[in-house]
């Protein structure tokens, strides 16, 4: 089952931290520099200046402030796609996998 054929309550049930905080998204060979507004185990809410799909892939970057704790390095998909007033997308992100 792809995530967009989740069920609404499904993808509530993990709990999601409010993060602020800049991710670097790869999109093959462009990279593009976003704003993580919240994660979960599962997912995320990113804002960044794109042209994104649904079901779009991504590579996110979260560089650690720690330096012995790794940043996040995760392969996404699009599964949400909103236009902001200042022309920039929130982007709903489903973790596919951690790398």
């Amino acid at each position: 089952m792809s995530q967009k054929d989740r069920d609404y309550s499904e993808k509530r049930d993990f709990i999601r931290m409010p993060v602020e905080c800049t991710v670097q998204l790869l999109d093959g060979e462009r990279q593009i520099q976003g704003k993580c507004l919240d994660l979960s185990s599962t997912g995320m809410q990113v804002v960044a200046a794109t042209s994104l799909n649904a079901g779009d892939r991504l590579r996110v970057l979260i560089a650690s402030q720690h330096p012995t704790l790794k940043g996040l390095d995760a392969e996404t998909e699009v599964i949400r796609v909103a236009t902001l007033e200042d022309g920039q997308q929130s982007l709903g992100l489903a973790i596919l996998a951690m790398t």
